[in-house]
């Protein structure tokens, strides 16, 4: 069986998927506000939608920048440093890293098939304010860069 080809995105197709994502954004946070507080199984396909669209831009702006096209976010550059010089690390640990604070998370990545254990951890990096919540900004781009992190999935990765 043949290798499987990466396709090679350009820069029009990240300004195409960039056009598609911003309404869907929009239905997106319009329905997680209108869900928020429900409980159960909550039909949500505005957010379904964005959440797969948002995979596919994630997808042509890492071919992208392995293209040499786009540049390495500072978010990617200091989670990779941060990933190599606390490599053990607990989720919720907090570290200092040339004197702003990081907070490890851990997020569900991938459960068993009955949905009650939890088989593969989303690994990232938050950046902390001096109150020692998370930087919206930082966290917004945690989230643009790795969307599948915030896909809790029952299937093989």
């Amino acid at each position: 069986m043949g290798k499987l080809v990466k396709q090679r995105y350009s820069s029009s197709d990240l300004a195409a998927i960039d056009i598609e994502i911003t309404p869907l954004k929009t239905l997106a946070d319009k329905e997680r506000a209108s869900i928020y507080g429900l409980t159960g199984a909550v039909y949500t396909p505005h957010i379904d939608a964005f959440m797969q669209v948002s995979v596919k831009k994630a997808e042509i702006t890492a071919n992208l920048k392995a293209q040499g096209i786009i540049p390495v976010s500072e978010v990617e550059r200091i989670s990779a440093i941060l990933d190599v010089q606390f490599k053990g690390i607990r989720s919720n640990t907090v570290v200092e890293f040339n004197g702003e604070k990081y907070k490890r998370q851990f997020s569900p990545l991938k459960l068993t098939p009955s949905g009650k254990n939890v088989q593969k951890w989303a690994k990232f990096w938050l950046l902390q304010t001096a109150k020692g919540s998370a930087e919206p900004f930082w966290e917004s781009q945690v989230r643009e860069i790795w969307p599948s992190y915030f896909l809790i999935r029952h299937i093989e990765l």
